[in-house]
């Protein structure tokens, strides 16, 4: 896979009362060229949206400042040796927050999010086979103070997976 945008809705994007930062047309359009193509030329996306190749440049930029989107490699984890994938919901005593950054520190957890449900934290891990998958669940995750139970949800096949949101 090449490099891709990917746009965030993260908090650091967000306005101090919660909703989404607002983003004019114009600078969607610029995501979408770049979701398309993340090494797609300033000039090229500014022909498609009607800017300049300077204008388009100072809204990127401003999008990656603001924290709104990054541009990141996009790689597919089986082509560079992670065999093992898996959601792992957690359910936590206490407060959330000093187990969602324990496990935001780990190289395996590639997504942690507090949700609302059946589970306090939904993280998504990537290992390199099954031994590696058992030794950050039973070892790491399990050990970390507060975490009361676990449940692992192994992908077997993975169907789909984009980075489009945002734009459409």
């Amino acid at each position: 896979m090449h490099g891709g945008c990917v746009a965030s809705r993260s908090a650091d994007s967000r306005t101090g009362n919660g909703s989404p930062s607002a983003v004019d047309a114009v600078s969607l359009a610029i995501i979408e060229q770049l979701q398309e193509d993340g090494r797609r030329p300033y000039a090229a996306i500014g022909k498609a949206v009607g800017l300049s190749e300077a204008a388009v440049r100072q809204r990127v930029q401003k999008l990656l400042d603001q924290g709104v989107m990054q541009i990141v490699a996009v790689t597919d984890p089986l082509t560079v040796g992670f065999r093992r994938q898996a959601m792992v919901g957690i359910n936590v005593e206490g407060d959330l927050d000093p187990v969602a950054e324990a496990l935001s520190a780990m190289a395996e957890c590639e997504y942690v999010v507090m949700t609302a449900g059946s589970f306090d934290l939904m993280v998504e891990i990537v290992c390199e086979d099954d031994d590696h998958l058992l030794e950050t669940i039973n070892k790491r995750i399990r050990t970390l103070p507060g975490v009361r139970s676990t449940e692992s949800f192994v992908y077997l096949k993975l169907k789909k997976q984009t980075y489009m949101w945002g734009t459409r």
